[in-house]
């Protein structure tokens, strides 16, 4: 932790000498550094868990790459020749994507620290190994290096094409190994059960999150080309790849594990009415606009104003019936319980006989909390002359 300090205070002055902003590996620092802190919590409160020291190592990376690069920036660009090994601090380059074999070992080993079972082995000797050659081979390629403009220093020219297309086997290999290693995290998802369920759940939270919005920076970019989208969505991913650790945190630390289910609620909910309203308002917009030119000859703003009223006046009846239909389609034990204790309310304000009464508290025990055995014991007034009776 003194190290990755140590490392990002020397990057920021160096990044304030260069006048870059923001700088060139900002992002990666933001989205990574969180692995930093989230890692040093779990390896000291859980330092037999692997997934601590790798998220260590991770952050650690990423600061250490904002460091070479702005390093590297001034000893060739600013002032050159006044540090030395710029060149060679430029050409770390090719080891700070150990970040994504990484990554990707944690999603495996997550989260009891360990393989799913032993035949997950030679899988996962493989994947280091093809993670391996990967920055063998990167580092090897001849070009330019990606922060300043000077060349790879240990670049072979001679077998540039070979060098090419292993690294293009490697990548498909790596995407066949992803794969793989989230098949492993649905394959530990169906099997679990009690807290580790829970904790899976927030990892697949967080991952569908950061998959929603990398799924929408790619559409804007191929369909709409809205730089605000663009620039939004690029905050968003941001800021969702440090959920990942985060989660992760929660998740083994089992720091109020039990409220992803509350989280994905409220998600689904809210996600969904925010599209509804979005929708509706620009819908309701272009309708208006065409019913005021064709009545008048022009637009009017009362067609964003009358839109907006829409929307406010839609907003809770939007919501209740989509929380409604959220409960019934993905909380149905949730929903029947809800609709059985209602019942039992109105009936307990006009039933009178107590022993009806008892019977039907029993019935509400059983049919929403499935215990494998229920009881009543119920305590009378001693003046009655009575005991206890079951």
């Amino acid at each position: 932790m003194v190290l990755a300090v140590t490392l990002g205070m020397l990057g920021s002055l160096l990044l304030f000498v260069n006048d870059r902003f923001p700088p060139p590996s900002g992002d990666i620092l933001l989205a990574f550094g969180s692995f930093l802190v989230v890692g040093v919590l779990i390896a000291s409160r859980r330092p037999e868990n692997p997934i601590g020291w790798m998220f260590c190592v991770i952050g650690l990376a990423s600061v250490w790459e904002f460091f070479a690069s702005e390093y590297a920036f001034y000893a060739l660009v600013i002032q050159p020749g006044a540090l030395p090994a710029g060149v060679w601090m430029a050409w770390t380059e090719f080891f700070t994507p150990i970040v994504w074999p990484l990554m990707f070992f944690a999603l495996l080993l997550f989260p009891t620290g360990r393989l799913p079972s032993p035949r997950w082995r030679p899988f996962a000797w493989g994947a280091a190994a093809t993670f391996a050659l990967v920055c063998v081979l990167s580092a090897l390629e001849p070009g330019r290096l990606l922060y300043v403009p000077a060349r790879n220093p240990t670049g072979v020219e001679r077998v540039a094409g070979i060098i090419e297309l292993s690294l293009n086997i490697l990548i498909i290999a790596f995407i066949g190994i992803v794969v793989v290693i989230a098949a492993s995290v649905i394959v530990r998802f169906r099997q679990a059960r009690g807290d580790e369920r829970q904790q899976l759940k927030w990892l697949v939270y967080s991952a569908v999150f950061l998959g929603t919005l990398a799924v929408i920076g790619v559409l804007n970019v191929m369909v709409l080309h809205n730089r605000i989208i663009e620039f939004a969505v690029g905050i968003l991913v941001t800021l969702a790849v440090a959920a990942v650790p985060t989660a992760v945190g929660v998740a083994i630390l089992r720091y109020r594990l039990y409220e992803i289910d509350i989280i994905i609620n409220r998600t689904l909910v809210y996600g969904s009415l925010t599209a509804t309203l979005i929708a509706l308002y620009f819908v309701g917009i272009v309708v208006l606009q065409r019913v005021f030119v064709t009545l008048t000859g022009q637009q009017s703003t009362l067609a964003v104003v009358a839109s907006t009223l829409l929307i406010a006046a839609l907003f809770n009846p939007l919501r209740r019936r989509i929380q409604s239909f959220i409960d019934r389609r993905f909380y149905r034990k949730k929903y029947d319980a809800a609709r059985t204790l209602e019942a039992f309310s109105v009936k307990l304000r006009e039933e009178t006989d107590l022993n009806a009464l008892s019977d039907d508290l029993v019935g509400v025990v059983r049919e929403t909390m499935q215990p494998a055995y229920v009881s009543l014991w119920l305590r009378f007034d001693k003046a009655s002359n009575s005991g206890l009776r079951k």
